[in-house]
């Protein structure tokens, strides 16, 4: 199955659309290499993922063949690690700037 698809239907990632801006965007890694929407996933993957300014890491257990319930998605993944990324915008750097 390819990565957005997975994104998807695991729903890590609501729509499909998006998860293909933020995988070309370069924000997601397999097994620790930046891929594209098109990648295929395997089961015993580690899925990296940067989003808003979260970062998660997950496990892909099963990759299933089609859709699959609400209820099942939980089966899918198994998440490792999910902190906030910190975001530093120093302002005092370019103090020309605003003047």
């Amino acid at each position: 199955m390819r990565l957005d698809k997975f994104l998807k239907v695991s729903r890590i990632i609501k729509r499909r659309t998006i998860a293909k801006i933020i995988v070309d965007g370069g924000k997601v890694k397999l097994d620790g290499k930046v891929v594209k929407a098109s990648s295929e996933v395997k089961t015993s993957q580690i899925l990296e993922l940067e989003y808003y300014n979260k970062y998660f890491k997950f496990e892909i257990l099963q990759v299933p063949s089609g859709n699959v319930n609400k209820d099942k998605t939980s089966e899918l993944v198994k998440l490792l690690d999910s902190k906030g990324i910190d975001i530093n915008i120093d302002l005092d750097k370019d103090e020309d700037f605003f003047e």
